[in-house]
């Protein structure tokens, strides 16, 4: 058993020792064919950087060439210019040589001229002491006392002219002021036009038919003086055809009487107690009216906070009329004027408006109360707790007390703005009417003026002229006659625009 495994193990060892020697024969064989073709890639590679260098050498050279051109160009190109550049300078050199060489020659006669100016100075001098001296001795006052004299002479001169300069600026001041004035006035003339309903102390209620106004008197008269007891008005009924007539002071009660006579017209149904109970509800709906018109005047104006009372007493003044002019609207007009006023010259504008929206709140019951509507008004502001401004506003609207604010001022010249506006009320309107014509008239006294328009409210005169007797320097000189003929025979607030206008049309027919 032993000598078997003795046979194997020499057997490995045998088979190991020739694998290896086999082995290293094959790996032998292998390098060496490695070595020879390592020694063949290395002879190619010889081969080919040979061939590479002298390529890249050739390149190299060529590059150098191509390099040393360029250098060559440029280093031409900057020699021309070193040239260029030193003629250049070697130009300015001799013109500035030339120049140093001219003003040498002026400093040397500058110098010469001075010498000369000092010996003038000097005989000048002398001449000036000896003048002096004989002007000492012929007036025979001294050079310090003649300054004196003349000094004062001078002064007295400007304190003269000081003076007139200064009465000029006063006066230049003064027409601008007014001016200035006149265009915030007229501004706000343009910028609050409110329209105004004409009323009267009568209505007058349309019937159906003649016969109404039997129904209308009623037995014996009993419904005519029911209704007059009642609203506290007269009923006129005349021959007047299919009309009944309501006359009254109190425009409220005439208001009540008409809307209650119109609804039992439009009934049929007129009797006494049919006629107590529409003018009850009349009556209401009016109080309600009042109130509706107070709120909106309130609210047009941009006034708020005002006693529930004074609105009330606003929408009174819509049933009371001044001169034909509405008072409620007045007093709406009056304080946007006195808005628009105290914005252009920057005061309260709130203040102006409310003092302009109460200042003829006293109307609404000055038909009640003792004393005139200033008075009452200035009360009716106080017992409601109004500003003491605004109750002095109320109180100087009519020039009555002084006044304690410049808003105060804005109120009387908006409330008589509002009242001489053309067509606000009726005893300005045919003056209103009459300046127009007049304005027309200077207008067409001038020769040569074919027609006159005033326009605008009287603001602006519009004047065609015949072309064929003024031509267009004419029509200058024309415009200006015409202004100073407004001016020296007219009155108008603001001021009028006078145009000249010279067409000539040439029309022909095509036929």
């Amino acid at each position: 058993m032993i000598e078997y495994i003795i046979i194997i193990f020499a057997a490995l060892i045998i088979g190991v020792v020739c694998g290896y020697i086999f082995r290293k024969m094959i790996a032998e064989a292998k390098i060496s064919s490695a070595e020879t073709a390592a020694k063949k890639i290395i002879e190619e590679a010889n081969q080919d950087a040979h061939a590479i260098k002298r390529e890249k050498q050739l390149e190299a050279k060529e590059e150098a060439h191509r390099l040393r051109s360029e250098l060559e160009k440029e280093s031409r190109e900057r020699r021309s210019e070193l040239q260029r550049l030193e003629r250049r300078l070697v130009q300015k050199e001799e013109s500035l040589d030339r120049k140093i060489n001219v003003i040498e020659k002026k400093e040397e006669e500058i110098r010469c001229k001075e010498e000369e100016n000092k010996l003038f100075r000097d005989k000048l001098d002398k001449l000036h002491h000896q003048q002096l001296a004989e002007l000492e001795r012929v007036s025979g006052m001294s050079s310090e006392e003649a300054k004196e004299i003349l000094l004062q002479r001078v002064r007295d001169e400007i304190e003269h002219e000081m003076v007139t300069m200064v009465k000029e600026i006063e006066n230049q001041a003064k027409a601008d002021g007014d001016k200035k004035a006149r265009e915030i006035v007229t501004l706000a003339i343009q910028r609050c036009a409110a329209d105004h309903v004409t009323e009267s102390t009568v209505s007058v209620v349309s019937l159906p038919n003649d016969e109404m106004k039997g129904r209308i008197i009623g037995r014996e008269g009993r419904n005519i003086r029911a209704l007059e007891t009642l609203t506290g008005i007269d009923l006129i009924i005349d021959d007047t055809p299919e009309a009944v007539i309501i006359s009254g002071f109190d425009p409220i009660r005439r208001e009540v009487a008409r809307l209650a006579l119109e609804k039992l017209v439009s009934d049929g149904r007129i009797h006494p107690a049919r006629i107590e109970e529409i003018v009850e509800k009349t009556r209401k709906e009016v109080e309600t009216q009042i109130k509706e018109e107070g709120e909106r005047a309130a609210f047009e104006s941009r006034v708020h906070g005002l006693h529930p009372e004074l609105i009330i007493l606003l929408g009174k003044l819509r049933f009371r009329t001044s001169y034909g002019q509405n008072v409620l609207q007045h007093s709406i007009e009056v304080a946007h004027l006195a808005g628009i006023m105290a914005a252009e010259l920057g005061l309260d504008v709130n203040f102006a408006k409310r003092a302009g929206l109460l200042h003829d709140i006293g109307k609404a019951i000055d038909h009640e109360t003792e004393g005139s509507h200033v008075q009452i008004g200035g009360e009716i502001a106080k017992k409601y707790k109004e500003s003491p401004e605004i109750i002095n506003a109320i109180s100087a609207h009519h020039g009555d007390i002084d006044f304690n604010t410049l808003e105060a001022v804005l109120i009387q010249s908006a409330d008589a703005i509002s009242a001489v506006r053309p067509g606000a009320r009726r005893e300005t309107l045919e003056a209103y009417i009459k300046r127009l014509e007049n304005l027309e008239n200077i207008a067409d006294s001038f020769e040569g003026v074919e027609k006159a328009y005033a326009i605008h409210a009287g603001r602006e005169i519009r004047i065609m002229v015949k072309p064929e007797r003024i031509d267009d320097y004419a029509s200058i000189q024309i415009a200006r006659d015409i202004v100073k003929k407004i001016e020296g025979e007219l009155e108008y607030p603001g001021q009028i625009k006078v145009t000249v206008i010279r067409e000539t049309r040439a029309v022909d027919y095509a036929k």
